[in-house]
């Protein structure tokens, strides 16, 4: 069987986007007190930790998380390492090291990667379906938005706060697939990789 490499952050240590609220848990029946069960109640915001993006995040006609389908979320995947920011010529590389990969049509960048507004419309044109990264926002954190307009303007979906600290360079497959939250901007999933042999 193919290593299965869990790239997902715990939900209730996970890393949030500033301003964003934190995930909360709450024990609501407890076997210890006399309940049938233990039974827990949690509240989080939709992209607290490993989530997705899904148009409508920054676009108010784009399509919601659960009108993208489960395609985009799942198969295989190039996993590339990058430090700093990612420019355009950096996104033409790496696209050509998915598609000589044959693994061209979702792309995870680890390390502390910034995606850049020229890098986006180079990951637009490519026509990609994912595009995920280690950070809780693929573009600059204190300026998210023509990042985000770019790539999900081209019904590009975003994986993001993956962790990919020991996961090589090379090809995956990908399961990401989000929560169907009926009408939602994103929603968070459990990501997880597969070795390919």
């Amino acid at each position: 069987m193919n290593r299965i490499i869990d790239i997902s952050q715990e939900v209730f240590d996970c890393n949030v986007f500033p301003g964003d609220p934190k995930p909360v848990r709450k024990q609501t029946q407890s076997i210890k007190n006399g309940d049938v069960c233990n039974l827990t109640d949690f509240s989080m915001c939709a992209h607290n930790g490993t989530h997705v993006d899904a148009p409508f995040h920054f676009i108010d006609n784009g399509k919601t998380i659960d009108q993208m389908g489960l395609e985009p979320f799942v198969g295989e995947c190039f996993i590339v390492r990058h430090t700093g920011d990612v420019t355009s010529a950096d996104a033409i590389r790496i696209m050509e090291k998915a598609r000589k990969a044959g693994a061209a049509e979702r792309i995870l960048i680890a390390g502390r990667a910034v995606v850049t507004a020229d890098a986006a419309f180079v990951f637009a044109e490519a026509g990609i379906k994912l595009l995920g990264n280690e950070s809780q926002t693929v573009g600059p954190e204190d300026a998210p938005k023509e990042v985000h307009l770019i790539l999900l303007g081209a019904e590009i979906v975003l994986l993001e706060g993956v962790v990919l600290t020991d996961v090589h360079e090379g090809k995956y497959f990908l399961s990401a697939a989000p929560l169907e939250l009926g009408g939602c901007d994103g929603a968070p999933c459990r990501a997880y990789l597969m070795e390919l042999v």
